[in-house]
């Protein structure tokens, strides 16, 4: 049974063959290495960009400095993040792409259209869908975002209550925080409410 360090395993045919997954391998740097996490009783949907370097190594979602800062943003610990079941990991490419000059290489395209919904639907109990950076916005929001990611985050209310937009919490993004502070003062308050209400 595929397993994700620190996650309860599901033991569902679908989450074996996205486990087992190589339609991309042909652009990616390293071996195919899914990382994603679904259960079904999951209230929170984390759909992001792709696996980073370090949980590529570890096997484990959001396992670096962003993984710290979103947790500090969701207002959530490690325990509550890793082993209460309560959020499921779907990114839109499920490997690590590789570096590109500015930071990592975008998502693989094949991910999110062959898996997004069936995985989703293993997921009955979503409550929301967060969206983390531009690519996940582009896909999900599609013609209703803004022309920037900075405007779609501004107008986060307007997708609620089934999407919660954010930028992506990268260290690479310090710049963009700090000319940005109205996010972690505003925002942030915000999603740690509505997560707090939604796991307890």
């Amino acid at each position: 049974m595929p397993t994700t360090p620190g996650f309860t395993a599901y033991d569902h045919p679908l989450v074996h063959q996205v486990a087992d997954c190589t339609i991309c391998s042909a652009g990616l740097p390293l071996a195919p290495k899914p990382i994603f996490h679904v259960h079904p009783d999951a209230k929170v949907a984390l759909l992001s960009q792709a696996p980073g370097r370090l949980a590529h190594v570890s096997g484990v979602p959001w396992d670096d400095p962003s993984g710290r800062r979103l947790r500090e943003w969701l207002g959530v610990t490690e325990e509550e993040f890793y082993y209460s079941n309560a959020f499921g990991i779907v990114p839109m490419g499920f490997c690590y792409p590789g570096k590109g000059k500015g930071g990592d290489l975008p998502p693989r395209p094949e991910c999110a259209p062959k898996w997004h919904k069936p995985l989703l639907q293993l997921m009955p109990n979503i409550e929301l869908k967060i969206l983390i950076g531009a690519h996940a916005q582009k896909h999900f929001l599609g013609k209703r975002r803004a022309a920037t990611l900075t405007a779609t985050v501004r107008q986060y209310e307007t997708f609620l209550p089934e999407y919660f937009v954010l930028p992506h919490p990268s260290p690479r993004n310090q710049i963009f925080l700090r000319k940005n502070p109205w996010i972690e003062v505003t925002i942030v308050p915000h999603l740690r409410s509505i997560i707090r209400e939604i796991l307890s």
